[in-house]
């Protein structure tokens, strides 16, 4: 079959994008045709619907007037009428992509999840309806899931979040990433779906250290007695990183006492006087700017160097306006430690990129790690699975959580067997549950339903 995988955006570092990628390496291994269809393409090839664009200037408008104020609209009819034009522009394009490319399948990924376009949503389902195209959605969160979404400015903007997000048609199957989900989509729209997790190639190359990515190191402005922290998702609220923060600040403590004992660390290197934690943020910028100094405020209050290196980090590794431009995948070599202090995730991409890449990593007990993940038998530190928002509306976690924590990093950070017992218990149990093959298996009888609609 020739079946194309739809998203706002692809050849990112964002979690959607990167699922969107193995899923096409997996299809093609099955013997189809895979095409990308997105609004922007970045280091892959799609084919482009500009519309669909994940930050398109008219879809803010629309975010903004459906979620926060109906400003730029006398009437709500004028709002609607606006919407469902650039909705139609959507659906003729899609049309004539469908037929001028001869699509057998639609795989919609989270078009129909989070209300972020209501535009495509309205779009994708007067097409998937007319056409009668075999379609399966894949979800990784819906827009109950998430305060962006929770007070719509007006009616109409209900209706479509409840008609179209997703849409209850015969020709098409839904699938999420887990079981929370499942339930929910099940007791709010009366809706199957099959549950399918985040999957990670453990069939490729280990990641290793060259030339090239020592060359981030020095971009980073670190010192070969460093020990770096990594922070590898998007900075966007929902991924308290200021909770990573506190714990690089109690590590800090540690490290103090360690450095009077002339401790080594895990990799045979001493740690000395000149030894510094820094604190790596490598993903896309998609927060507020309030969110991102409160960052570097909480940073600086509890003395932690923090970075962001997002400037150098891309999709894959080129070179851009003189620079050297690396991988997610470097940021993980160069790192020591991975924090993954998530309040709300819908599975967790960077959780198996950083078990792939052999470092341990430290997490908040997210509601779909206790559901889904737990069970597997992963060592991680874990900061507990309780947080609260302080008034300023960081996340905060309690202090003895915090120091426990950090003492048990540093025990990692020191001990060369332990270090390496967890991450080979980690790789084994990724690579057996969450593989390539995996998501082969599950997608086989999958197809064959979805193909019969």
């Amino acid at each position: 079959m020739k079946i194309a995988l739809a998203h706002f955006r692809s050849g990112e570092t964002d979690g959607v994008s990167l699922e969107m990628d193995k899923w096409k390496d997996v299809l093609t291994q099955m013997g189809h045709d895979v095409i990308l269809l997105a609004g922007s393409e970045g280091l892959t090839h799609a084919y482009l619907i500009p519309e669909l664009h994940y930050k398109h200037p008219q879809n803010a408008k629309f975010v903004y007037n459906a979620y926060e104020k109906l400003l730029d609209y006398e009437t709500e009819e004028d709002f609607a009428r606006d919407v469902l034009g650039f909705a139609g522009q959507i659906e003729t394009k899609l049309n004539q992509f469908i037929e001028s490319e001869q699509i057998d399948m639609l795989i919609p990924f989270n078009i129909w999840s989070l209300g972020w376009s209501l535009p495509a949503g309205i779009a994708f389902t007067n097409t998937v309806r007319k056409t009668g195209i075999p379609c399966l959605a894949f979800h990784h969160n819906f827009y109950w899931e998430r305060e962006l979404y929770s007070k719509p400015t007006c009616p109409v903007v209900t209706e479509w979040l409840q008609t179209y997000f997703p849409p209850d048609l015969p020709n098409v199957r839904h699938a999420v990433t887990n079981h929370l989900s499942h339930d929910g989509l099940l007791e709010r729209n009366h809706l199957e779906s099959y549950v399918i997790p985040n999957v990670f190639n453990f069939g490729q190359p280990s990641w290793v250290k060259d030339d090239y990515n020592q060359g981030l190191r020095e971009e980073a402005g670190l010192r070969e007695e460093d020990i770096v922290i990594l922070q590898a998702t998007r900075v966007t609220e929902r991924k308290a990183i200021e909770l990573g923060i506190d714990v690089v600040a109690a590590l800090e403590q540690e490290l103090k006492e360690l450095k009077k004992q002339g401790a080594t660390l895990y990799n045979g290197q001493p740690i000395s006087e000149n030894s510094r934690l820094v604190y790596l943020l490598a993903g896309m910028p998609e927060s507020t700017y309030e969110y991102t100094e409160q960052l570097r405020q909480r940073a600086e209050q509890l003395q932690v160097d923090l970075r962001f290196v997002n400037r150098v980090i891309g999709y894959s590794r080129t070179h851009a306006n003189g620079h050297n431009i690396y991988s997610l995948w470097d940021a993980y070599v160069i790192a020591d430690f991975i924090t993954y202090p998530s309040i709300l995730e819908s599975w967790g991409n960077q959780l198996l990129e950083a078990v792939f890449a052999n470092k341990p990593m430290i997490i908040f007990e997210y509601p779909v790690y206790e559901r889904d993940i737990r069970q597997f038998g992963f060592h991680f530190v874990s900061i507990g699975n309780r947080y609260q928002l302080n008034a300023d509306g960081l996340a905060h976690v309690d202090e003895d959580k915090v120091k426990a924590a950090a003492k048990e990093m540093m025990a990692l950070l020191t001990n060369p067997v332990q270090y390496e017992k967890v991450v080979k218990n980690n790789y084994d149990t990724a690579s057996k549950h969450f593989s390539y093959e995996s998501l082969h298996s599950l997608l086989v009888p999958i197809f064959k339903e979805v193909e019969s609609c």
